[in-house]
């Protein structure tokens, strides 16, 4: 089978679309298919194309065996709604026509969060008269609503009847979580296209590990408690909440113990590195972008990992890949994400709760878990023991299945 897979994002980028997709081709590749991916050259999240490629109007490379043809775009950085929409449907247009070029295809795979991708998978199933599926990772544009990223509601409006419009004539639908195919029902599409493969973590990659003695002395943490966020630092994971919370610590009298990295980029990093200069946050260590393996270093050095999105009804229905990743190295999670990803914390007994945007929430469960060994000790034994039963091997397994399914009958009626 030939698999052919548009995506926004794609390795070296690091960020969980990316690694998603990147995994689950590995794999399929691993079983014997063909696939290939269409994407862009790396930039995200800075809006800067990284280090040995160039933004060419076509470029091909092998990756695992994954063939990878990477298009020309808009280069945005992640700011700014117009210039990102600029950037999303350039990408549109350049993957459109670049598939038109990729020849014997059994099944086209569009994914979100940004759904100009899955519009062009649709427009290149109906070229090659092919079935695509439609890979949901995110309720967009309901999100932009959510974060205030644009006011325009007649806007928004129109786009999620595309939304709709996709939803409807997607051969079959990949969605990350369980909420997400309950919200699509209630909105009227048929549960019988909607299967659910949620993100899981490379139990390979991430395993246990002893802290890293040279980031250990680099940034001064050596018998500190550290608590670290790492991933996009954009207007959805409202992560003045961890500043609320290391500002309030620097006025205890053991808050000195404690120390917080928040490691990556995005629309809102600017702004909270302004503000803990300003309020003299020094118990704060901002970390630019890093690779994936030196990204399982930081992890490394956390005692808690710390997982917050914007409280809202609408984030109750994601589950943060990371929680996975942190799950498969042992750090015991502090989660500020209520819903469906709340529930796998506290049924795979991983970490502790505390209510978005809540500071003192946060803070409470921090020396909770600093102050309870034993405690600590749970959460990091189950961990791995949970991380197994989201391993990305048998997902992707999963997903191709439901891939050979969509090709299968497509055979069928020809």
């Amino acid at each position: 089978m030939h698999i052919l897979f548009l995506t926004d994002n794609f390795p070296p980028e690091v960020n969980a679309p990316a690694s998603r997709t990147f995994e689950h081709c590995v794999e399929w590749v691993k079983a014997g298919h063909r696939v290939t991916v269409i994407t862009g050259a790396p930039n995200f999240p800075r809006g800067k194309v990284f280090g040995g490629y160039r933004n060419r109007i076509w470029q091909r490379e092998t990756m695992a065996g994954i063939h990878v043809i990477r298009v020309w775009t808009y280069i945005a950085a992640n700011e700014g709604f117009a210039k990102r929409t600029l950037d999303y449907l350039s990408f549109m247009v350049a993957s459109f026509l670049s598939s038109l070029f990729v020849r014997r295809v059994d099944v086209i795979v569009g994914t979100s969060p940004q759904f100009f991708t899955v519009c062009a998978a649709y427009a290149s199933s109906l070229f090659k008269r092919v079935p695509w599926v439609f890979e949901l990772r995110d309720i967009w544009p309901e999100s932009i609503r959510v974060v205030g990223a644009i006011k325009q509601n007649q806007a928004l409006d129109l786009l999620e009847k595309v939304e709709l419009f996709l939803y409807h004539k997607a051969n079959a639908i990949v969605s990350v979580t369980h909420a997400f195919r309950t919200s699509l029902i209630r909105r009227g599409v048929s549960g019988d296209k909607i299967q659910v493969v949620t993100n899981g973590v490379d139990v390979s990659r991430f395993t246990p590990r002893n802290k890293d003695d040279e980031l250990l002395q680099l940034h001064g943490l050596q018998g500190k408690f550290v608590a670290g966020y790492i991933g996009t630092h954009g207007l959805a994971h409202a992560l003045d909440t961890v500043l609320d919370a290391a500002k309030a610590l620097k006025t205890t009298a053991d808050g000195n113990r404690f120390r917080f990295i928040l490691l990556g980029d995005g629309a809102n990093k600017a702004a909270l590195q302004k503000r803990a200069r300003v309020e003299g946050l020094d118990n704060i260590i901002f970390v630019d972008s890093v690779s994936k393996d030196q990204v399982v270093r930081y992890w490394s050095v956390l005692d808690a990992s710390i997982i917050h999105l914007k409280k809202d009804e609408l984030f109750t229905t994601v589950i943060p890949s990371k929680l996975f990743e942190c799950m498969g190295m042992a750090i015991p999670v502090l989660h500020g994400v209520e819903g469906e990803s709340a529930r796998i914390v506290e049924s795979e007994d991983v970490g502790l709760l505390f209510e978005p945007e809540n500071p003192e929430g946060l803070v409470n469960c921090l020396r909770r878990l600093a102050d309870d060994p034993e405690l600590f000790a749970r959460f990091k034994t189950n961990g791995p023991l949970g991380a197994k039963r989201y391993d990305r091997s048998s997902l992707a397994g999963v997903m191709l299945e439901i891939l050979n399914t969509q090709a299968i009958r497509q055979r069928g009626t020809e």
